[in-house]
This record gives C-alpha cells, sequence and structure tokens, in this order.
C-alpha cells in the first residue's frame, strides 16, 4: 500500500488541486483539517465530521502527552480507535502549546523544559521526545519539533529560533526514522521558521530541504502580524518550498485568509477557528460571519446560511439557534459547530473546483467580495 503521495492534478496560477494519498485514505487539496486538540474535534462526532466533508483531522501532541498520556492512547490501540476516526490524523510538535501555554518554560539546545498548564507537573519535549509521542499516537502526518516566536520578534530572535529549529529538525528526522513500523506507515513534514524576514524563511526552507520531508509546513504566521504581513510572507514563502511536495500553512485560518493563500500555492490549513466560534455563537455564512446572539435573530425563521445545506441548515432556524445559544444549550454548540465546520469544506470543494476548471481568478475574486462586504455590513 502507498506510505505517501501527492499528486497535483491542476494548475491555475499558483493555486492548485490534487490528492495526498496514505494508507488510511486519500486527502483532497487544498484541504482544511478540523482541529481536535484533546481526541475530538468539539461538540462533534467523529462520523459528524467526516459527513462535513473532512478527509484528516488534527490532534495536538501537547495536550495528548499530558492527558490522557501518549504512552496510554497506545495501550489502548492507538489515538484512531481511542477515539474513533479511521481516516488520516496530522498531530502537531507541541512546540506551539508548550510557548503559549505554559509560563515556565526554559528554551535550550535539547528542547523545552515546562510545566503542565494542567497541575504543574515538569516535563521536558525535546525533538526526539516529540517524535516518540506522536509515534505512541500513531500519527500519520508527524510535525517536525520547532521552535515558535511571536510577531514582536527582532530579527536576530527570529534568525536564532529558526536556526535553533532547523537542528531540531535534522534531530526530529533521525527521530522519526527509526520509528521501525510507524516510520514506514506515516509521513514527517519539516516547518519553515523565518519570522517576517524573506532571507531566513529562504535559509530555512533551503535547510529543510537538504534534510528532505515529505512535505513542508510554512510556520510562524498566524501570531499577530495581521493579514497584510502574513499575505506579504506568503508571496515567496510557499515558492522558496518545493513544488511537487504539499504546503502546509500552520494554524490558518480565516476563510478570507485562506483564499488568499491558495491563491499563492498553499495546499492544506488547520484552525480553531469554525469550532470555537461555533461554541461562542457566530458562524460563518457566504456573506460574512454573523453573531447569532444578536436579538435580531430571536424571530428569524431562515437558515444560519441560505447557501447551506448542512443538517443545521437544513433543519433549523435562526431563531431556534439563537435560542439554544442564548440559553446556553450543548444543542447550540452542537449545531453551530457542525454549520461551521460545512461552510469550511465547503469554501474548500468550491476552490478545488474552481483550480480544477480554470475559473479561480474570478471564483476567489467573486467570494472575496461578497464575504468582505457581508462583514463590513454586520
Amino acid at each position: 500500500m502507498t506510505r505517501f503521495q501527492f499528486d497535483i492534478h491542476a494548475a491555475d496560477g499558483s493555486a492548485r488541486t490534487g490528492t495526498i494519498t496514505m494508507q488510511r485514505g486519500e486527502i483532497r487539496t487544498p484541504a482544511f483539517m478540523p482541529v481536535g486538540t484533546a481526541a475530538t474535534v468539539k461538540a462533534m462526532k467523529p462520523e459528524a465530521v467526516r459527513a462535513t466533508g473532512a478527509d484528516i483531522i488534527l490532534g495536538n501532541t501537547y495536550h495528548l502527552m499530558l492527558r490522557p498520556g501518549a504512552e496510554r492512547v497506545a495501550r489502548l490501540g492507538g489515538l484512531h480507535r481511542f477515539m474513533n476516526w479511521e481516516r488520516p490524523i496530522l498531530t502537531d510538535s507541541g512546540g506551539y502549546q508548550v510557548m503559549s501555554l505554559s509560563e515556565l518554560t526554559k528554551v535550550s539546545e535539547e528542547g523545552v523544559a515546562f510545566a503542565s498548564h494542567l497541575d504543574g507537573s515538569r516535563h521536558m519535549l525535546s525533538p526526539e521526545r516529540s517524535m516518540e509521542v506522536q509515534r505512541a499516537l500513531g500519527s500519520d502526518i508527524v510535525m517536525a519539533f520547532d521552535q515558535l516566536v511571536p510577531a514582536t520578534a527582532t530579527r536576530d530572535q527570529a534568525a536564532e529560533a529558526m536556526e535553533r529549529s532547523m537542528r531540531w529538525a535534522k534531530r526530529s528526522r533521525e527521530g522519526f526514522d527509526g520509528g521501525g513500523d510507524h516510520a514506514a506507515k506515516a509521513a514527517l513534514f519539516g516547518i519553515q521558521q523565518g519570522g517576517l524576514d524573506e532571507p531566513l524563511r529562504k535559509a530555512s526552507a533551503d535547510a529543510l530541504i537538504d534534510i528532505g520531508f515529505d512535505g513542508y509546513a510554512i510556520g510562524g504566521l498566524a501570531v499577530g502580524e495581521g493579514h497584510e504581513a502574513m499575505c506579504a510572507v506568503l508571496d515567496y514563502a510557499p515558492g522558496q518550498l518545493p513544488e511537487g511536495k504539499p504546503r502546509y500553512l500552520m494554524g490558518v485560518g480565516k476563510p478570507d485568509d485562506i483564499v488568499e493563500a491558495v491563491r499563492r500555492g498553499v495546499d492544506t490549513f488547520d484552525c480553531v477557528l469554525p469550532t470555537r466560534s461555533g461554541r461562542t455563537g457566530q458562524a460563518f455564512t457566504a456573506d460574512g460571519p454573523i453573531n447569532i446572539r444578536n436579538a435580531r435573530f430571536a424571530e428569524d425563521q431562515g437558515p444560519l446560511d441560505p447557501d447551506c445545506g448542512c443538517p443545521t441548515c437544513s433543519s433549523y432556524s435562526r431563531a431556534y439557534v439563537h435560542h439554544l445559544v442564548r440559553s446556553g444549550e450543548i444543542l447550540g454548540a452542537m449545531l453551530m459547530t457542525e454549520h461551521n465546520l460545512s461552510f469550511y469544506q465547503r469554501l474548500m470543494q468550491g476552490l478545488r473546483d474552481a483550480v480544477r476548471e480554470g475559473r479561480f481568478a474570478a471564483h476567489a475574486a467573486a467570494f472575496l467580495d461578497r464575504y468582505r462586504k457581508g462583514r463590513a455590513a454586520a
């Protein structure tokens, strides 16, 4: 069976559509991966996530190593069996959460020593330990361990973190390759760093290519730099990475960010936005996001999005969902999340179709114009 293969079926400008083939299934690109932080996409059953059109989900190394523990998950048959998701799973390396959730961290060449946000217990996450945890989980796509810096970092700080990340990438490669049966079935992605600096990004890409990975992620964005700065990096960063390998933009994003990134040659995405927004009352629609908690929806008998055929929009009114969300009912979060994930998957299908049919520029322009006008009017 195929371990990992990426086929590009069509391109329109820099945008492309293709298929990643792995033993647990195919991933259509451009692809959006719902985030299943703690072995669950919040407020959704796995079969409902699949029904939205998702081909792959993301699991979180940091959270799962702390609770319930990667070794426990392994004893229970691996993450796929544990959470009843038999399709591909990508696991992040844990580096982002180490930096963002723990106030007590110490970065060294070995790795990152940190205090658990759950109970204060001390841990060390290194490239080798990250590979070990992801192997225990049974991840299909494993991410190299890297060091994150905020958008406010100086060039010297970004350079130091990038250079360390490249040394860690080599150790991640070695740790992954020593993984026996898991390495024979899974894939490893490297992560480009370098902040907002083009030469640093190029040096990072060159180092990753020299090591060799199945796919390449663009890291260090969506950390406060803003839409324009992100797009400026994406004007050159994807082109620094191998054309024949998948390009993954980590932690992005908003629907218009995704469209702009696909325009620039990005293939895969993940973000907590559709699920988190669903739990807080924000629904994504073709006419921009709406806050279903607003009083104007209290007697609105229309669907969340008239263009959407998801189970929520087919069966429930804005008025009912408004009532559920305002009342704090669990069903409200479930229906909103189902809709948002369906919206994102419909967005990705529309992008794939537009690339395949050679009409990406017109499709993207029409989507962005409608979405942004609606957002501005909200």
